[in-house]
């Protein structure tokens, strides 16, 4: 998987040198059910003609370190076609994670004038001052998927990360009738989805005295990190009960050293990602149960569509949240693909001919 990955990476930054490229409509800006939705479904088309002005986009390729950012910004090149007539060009910059990058980069688009800057902030305090720099050139700022400290930006689209944890923890401390030793796998430190899932889950926990945490790490939601610090964790916990996980390819990463070690399998949290939900799947006559939830990579669409309407001067939410889907014992078989890459993560809109294009073995 770490090869695929690698490879895949290695593709999308070849492909992230900035270009000119069309897309548009005035889509309604709603948000969706809490209910998963299967991948593939084909996405309403925009009218063919748009009334608004083409405007020129900044898109910010947060990050290409693990397999959700990589399809979060294929989604955004997927919805960039359905909507090719209200879009002058996108100029696209790739931050690698870094906060100094990211600044740098939004600073070059400040200078390009660009109408629109989309954003995935790689801290919530450290993009503050550029992002309020961009609100006075005159330029509409659109946070995707993690917040900021205040309130200078003009639109964020996400899901609420605190509901995400909280889900997680309240089906894993159900699991355990209230009582047993966990171990938490987090996201990236400082990046506010990764801090909002973990308070989520921290404030259910709380009300379960007698679940105690006993180790946790910072596995960037990446399969390969979260097998190896789980491994040390095995090694130094003799007992462990659950496993709290805010990432699916971390979980899928968590069984997999679990299983090395030879040691038996606990209730796990997971994500919709497909290496995850095959093994679930796989696993789920011998007794695995699990809880997916979902952060859409649909919603870099739907932060394209808030862009599009900004840089018309038409008004949209400001806070647009996204309810948390979630995949069940008995939804499963609904969102896993068997013939699909580990990579693909199951909450998408692209189509059918996009994902075998993008993630088949």
């Amino acid at each position: 998987m770490k090869r695929r990955l690698m490879s895949f990476v290695l593709a999308i930054t070849t492909l992230c040198v900035a270009f000119l490229t069309s897309c548009g409509n005035s889509g309604s800006n709603s948000s969706a059910s809490g209910s998963a939705a299967p991948s593939g479904s084909a996405a309403s088309t925009p009218a063919a003609s748009g009334s608004g002005k083409k405007i020129t986009i900044g898109y910010d390729i947060y990050y290409v370190g693990n397999t959700w950012s990589v399809q979060l910004y294929k989604e955004f090149q997927s919805a960039v076609k359905r909507y090719q007539n209200q879009i002058a060009n996108v100029i696209y910059v790739e931050s690698e994670g870094k906060v100094d990058k990211q600044i740098a980069n939004i600073e070059d688009l400040i200078t390009r004038k660009v109408d629109v800057i989309i954003t995935t902030p790689n801290s919530s305090t450290a993009l503050v001052p550029v992002l309020k720099k961009a609100q006075q050139a005159g330029i509409k700022v659109v946070l995707l998927g993690a917040t900021i400290q205040g309130s200078g930006y003009d639109s964020l689209v996400t899901v609420k990360d605190y509901d995400f944890g909280k889900t997680g923890a309240e089906w894993l401390a159900k699991k355990l009738n209230g009582k047993g030793k966990i171990v938490m796998l987090n996201g990236i430190a400082g990046i506010s989805a990764s801090e909002d899932r973990t308070k989520g889950a921290m404030d259910v926990l709380k009300q379960y005295p007698n679940i105690k945490v006993v180790a946790s790490s910072n596995a960037d939601w990446d399969y390969a990190k979260a097998k190896v610090a789980m491994g040390d964790i095995l090694t130094a916990q003799p007992q462990i009960d659950g496993v709290w996980s805010q990432g699916g390819a971390m979980t899928l990463g968590a069984i997999e050293a679990f299983q090395a070690a030879g040691r038996k399998l606990v209730p796990m949290t997971g994500e919709d990602n497909n290496g995850f939900l095959k093994k679930w799947n796989e696993l789920k006559s011998q007794g695995f149960s699990s809880v997916a939830c979902s952060k859409p990579t649909w919603l870099s669409e739907e932060a394209l569509k808030a862009a599009i309407k900004l840089g018309n001067g038409q008004s949209v939410t400001k806070d647009d949240y996204v309810s948390v889907p979630v995949i069940t014992d008995s939804t499963l078989s609904q969102y896993v693909k068997p013939n699909m890459s580990d990579s693909f993560y199951a909450n998408t809109k692209m189509s059918e001919a996009e994902i075998k294009a993008a993630f088949s073995n």
